[in-house]
């Protein structure tokens, strides 16, 4: 009887939802040690006017009423990701959407591009602090039709 690996009949590609934080690239790096290398990902930086959302590749201050400059920076952050996602053993292209809020932006492209898996990361927000910020991670969890895997960020 041939047995078949279960990632040998996924046709999406994993979505990687890349806002370039430090989390961000952990996610990367965790999932290129979890799945079969050669997966196609694509990395999407979500962005929004008036509020960035993102952290820039150069760590430059952008003022966010300025929607080209934010939207070149947010392509700029993707396509970071796709270079770690490269070195991770993903086949990787980077796309940068306008969204909000960003939950939906991945959600939403995840869907479109019919990806199998949606990768992001936790910052574990809690209490008053954790209602009020919301979470990225726990609204795609609940809205996506996608498997989500969640990475958390590592405690001292």
């Amino acid at each position: 009887m041939a047995s078949t690996r279960p990632d040998a009949a996924v046709s999406g590609p994993v979505l990687f939802a890349y806002d370039g934080s430090e989390l961000a690239q952990l996610a990367i790096e965790q999932a290129g040690r979890q799945l079969a290398p050669g997966r196609e990902a694509l990395i999407l930086c979500v962005w929004q006017p008036a509020d960035v959302g993102f952290v820039p590749v150069d760590d430059r201050h952008l003022d966010a009423q300025n929607a080209v400059a934010v939207q070149e920076a947010a392509q700029e952050t993707a396509t970071q990701g796709a270079s770690l996602a490269e070195q991770a053993g993903f086949r990787s292209e980077s796309m940068a959407v306008r969204a909000a809020p960003t939950w939906k932006g991945i959600v939403e492209t995840a869907e479109e591009r019919k990806a199998s898996l949606i990768v992001l990361g936790s910052h574990r927000r809690t209490g008053f602090t954790g209602h009020l910020l919301g979470s990225v991670a726990a609204a795609v969890v609940t809205h996506s039709p996608s498997s989500v895997l969640v990475v958390h960020q590592q405690r001292d």
